[in-house]
């Protein structure tokens, strides 16, 4: 017990951090032996995922009955739509703006790649008729978002229509929210176990090799991803939210661990949620709303990747870049960014598109992907953290538009740890 009570007094956020030093170690020294702890990392992410399909579908609907009046739903969806799409707009320019500097496509050996066709992009059309599910529990059991999301908003705003008779079911979803975020905490004390595994894997998996072979490229996202955060995020943080920036990172340093050790949007809101409120102070009304649509279509690392390996590319084939090449490319690629799926590796998926409306044959797209894919993993990992951290962002700003921000709780977090 005494060991126990050790365990759990260290903050969760520090236990995640050593165990994820672990994982680097245990990679470097003991490779081979890492497909034997690989279940673990698997169970993890399993846990994860078996919450986020009920935690959208209640916290949405719950989260739009708590607003009360039905008129404050359409201000701040505009508002939440709107901050989505200046920071992924900004963030495809942040990436074309690190690939003209860094230049990572100069010389990149893509004859040697072999070939990988992840098929065609979903159309517009396709991806707007989807969001009306002809089967609302098939789209639950095939965790399409932006359907589940339609389901819950509808779901809401009845219940409030209801007026009255509404109110018992109003009671169930907020209790039924409460339980969840309980759970999810209790699932968050295994984290350490699973970011250990996962790390380890990805680390023995494609570790040196993909420092040496794409070592630009992986320098282009790093330094992408820290200008989205430290600049563009703190500066919104600043302006418009009116907050302390270093509390507000200190306070959902376990969301962007988890961000980054599972590489899915879709995977860390459950923990998004579960920091934004005990540690940022946002109200339930706003988090539960924001949070999810930002998993849908709050995309800024995967935006700022697209815009990065878009021009990668064009520089890989020697394709000249002029204004149009340049507006195209950002059109599309926040487009594209909007429509890509909280899952891993799915900014790949969407690279055709991009690059099809800048003439870039599907044969010569395969090879990129096919010269990516094999160390996109650890990539992606890294890519997913700016897009945690602008769904927070997006989330603490609409909080404070919305007279939904406590800011005693945002400022207690400077004298305690993320939350364990």
């Amino acid at each position: 017990m005494s060991l126990l009570r050790i365990w759990f007094a260290i903050p969760l956020w520090k236990r995640v951090l050593a165990a994820l030093a672990l994982g680097l170690v245990f990679a470097a020294v003991w490779p081979e032996a890492t497909p034997a702890v690989q279940f673990i990392g698997d169970l993890f992410v399993r846990a994860i995922r078996m919450l986020v399909v009920p935690i959208v579908l209640v916290t949405i609907a719950s989260g739009i009955t708590a607003l009360g009046d039905p008129k404050r739903i359409g201000g701040l969806g505009a508002r939440t739509i709107g901050l989505f799409a200046l920071t992924t707009a900004i963030a495809v320019s942040v990436g074309m703006a690190v690939a003209t500097l860094v230049r990572p496509g100069i010389g990149a050996p893509l004859g040697t790649a072999v070939p990988k066709a992840l098929g065609a992009p979903p159309t517009p059309y396709e991806q707007l008729i989807g969001i009306i599910p002809t089967n609302i529990f098939d789209a639950l059991a095939k965790g399409d978002m932006l359907a589940i999301i339609f389901v819950a908003i509808l779901l809401g705003i009845g219940t409030l229509v209801a007026g009255e008779a509404g109110r018992p079911f109003a009671a169930l979803l907020q209790s039924a929210s409460s339980v969840l975020l309980k759970i999810v905490g209790i699932v968050m004390e295994a984290t350490p176990f699973g970011v250990f595994a996962l790390i380890a894997v990805a680390v023995a998996a494609n570790g040196a090799t993909m420092f040496v072979n794409v070592g630009w490229l992986a320098l282009a996202v790093l330094l992408g991803s820290a200008i989205q955060i430290l600049l563009v995020h703190s500066a919104i943080l600043t302006l418009l939210a009116r907050v302390p920036v270093m509390r507000f990172f200190r306070g959902i340093i376990d969301a962007l661990v988890v961000a980054f050790s599972t590489a899915s949007s879709s995977a860390t809101l459950p923990v998004a949620m579960r920091v934004s409120e005990q540690n940022l102070g946002v109200g339930r009304p706003v988090y539960s709303t924001v949070l999810p649509l930002g998993a849908s279509i709050g995309k800024d690392g995967t935006a700022m990747y697209v815009g990065l390996l878009s021009l990668f590319s064009l520089q890989a084939f020697g394709t000249p870049l002029t204004p149009t090449v340049y507006a195209l490319v950002l059109l599309t690629g926040a487009l594209a960014a909007f429509g890509t799926a909280p899952v891993p590796s799915a900014s790949l998926f969407m690279l055709a598109a991009v690059l099809s409306a800048v003439g870039i044959a599907p044969e010569q797209t395969a090879l990129v992907v096919g010269f990516v894919l094999p160390f996109d993993r650890l990539l992606d990992m890294t890519r997913t953290v700016p897009s945690a951290s602008a769904n927070l962002t997006v989330a603490t700003t609409v909080a404070h538009w919305e007279g939904e921000l406590d800011n005693e709780v945002l400022r207690a977090t400077s004298d305690k740890p993320a939350a364990a």
